[in-house]
C-alpha cells in the first residue's frame, strides 16, 4: 500500500471517528426544560433540593430521561412580569417549557382579560421559537366571587387548545387546601406537597418530553 493511499484511508477513518464522537456528544446533551413561573416554580421557602424543578428533574433522570429542568420561577411575578422577562429565558434556547403563570394575578384580583392577553403573548412566543409547552392551569380564589372565577378559570384550557399546548388542569391538584401538604401560609406547598405535585404531573411532562424529541 502506498503512503498516499494509507494517508487517505487514515483521514477517512479519522473523519468517521470525529463524526461518531460528535454524534455521541450531541446525544449526551440533556434535554433542556424551562420551568417558567412564580414562587410555586421557584420553590418559595423550601430547603434546597426540594423545590419543584429539582424534584421533577430527579424523577425524569430516574426514568432514564437525560433532562435538565431550568428553574425560571420568580416569587411574586404576575403574568405581566413574566411576559417582560420571557425573551431573556428564550435566549437560552430551551427544548421544551412548563409555564406556570397567573396565580399572583388572581391573588391580586387583576383583570382576567389582562392575564389572558399576557399568557396568549407568551404562548405565541414559545410557538414562534418552536418550543413545545405544558401549560399549568390555575384556579381563582373562591373568595373573589363567581363572576371573577368564570372569567379566570377558563383561560388555561382555552389557550392550551388555541396554541396546541399540553394542559395540566390545576397546578395544585391534590395539594390545595391540605394543611399536611402546605406551608404555614396555606398557599405554598411544603416538600411533601411538591412530591405530590410532581408525581401527579409526571405523565404530562413525559408527553412534553416526547414532543420535544420529535
Amino acid at each position: 500500500m502506498t503512503s498516499a493511499r494509507f494517508k487517505h484511508i487514515l483521514s477517512g477513518y479519522s473523519l468517521a471517528v470525529v463524526l461518531l464522537l460528535a454524534h455521541a456528544a450531541f446525544a449526551a446533551q440533556p434535554l433542556k426544560i424551562l420551568a417558567f413561573g412564580t414562587s410555586l416554580t421557584q420553590g418559595y421557602n423550601l430547603p434546597p433540593g426540594t423545590e419543584f424543578t429539582m424534584v421533577l428533574q430527579q424523577k425524569l433522570n430516574a426514568a432514564g430521561i437525560n433532562a435538565t429542568v431550568v428553574n425560571s420561577g420568580v416569587s411574586g411575578d404576575t403574568s405581566s412580569d413574566g411576559l417582560s422577562r420571557l425573551d431573556w429565558s428564550l435566549a437560552d434556547h430551551p427544548d421544551a417549557a412548563i409555564v406556570e403563570m397567573g396565580s399572583n394575578d388572581a391573588l391580586r384580583g387583576i383583570d382576567p382579560r389582562l392575564t389572558e392577553k399576557n399568557i396568549t403573548a407568551m404562548l405565541a412566543k414559545f410557538r414562534a421559537a418552536h418550543v413545545p409547552v405544558l401549560l399549568l392551569g390555575m384556579m381563582a380564589p373562591r373568595n373573589l366571587g363567581p363572576e371573577y372565577r368564570r372569567a379566570f378559570d377558563p383561560i388555561y384550557p382555552k389557550l392550551a387548545k388555541q396554541y396546541g399546548a399540553l394542559l395540566y388542569p390545576f397546578v395544585l391538584d391534590g395539594v390545595a387546601m391540605n394543611p399536611k401538604l402546605n406551608q404555614a401560609d396555606g398557599m405554598h406547598p411544603n416538600p411533601a406537597g411538591v412530591k405530590v405535585i410532581v408525581a401527579r404531573m409526571l405523565p404530562y411532562v413525559l408527553k412534553l418530553v416526547a414532543e420535544a424529541k420529535h
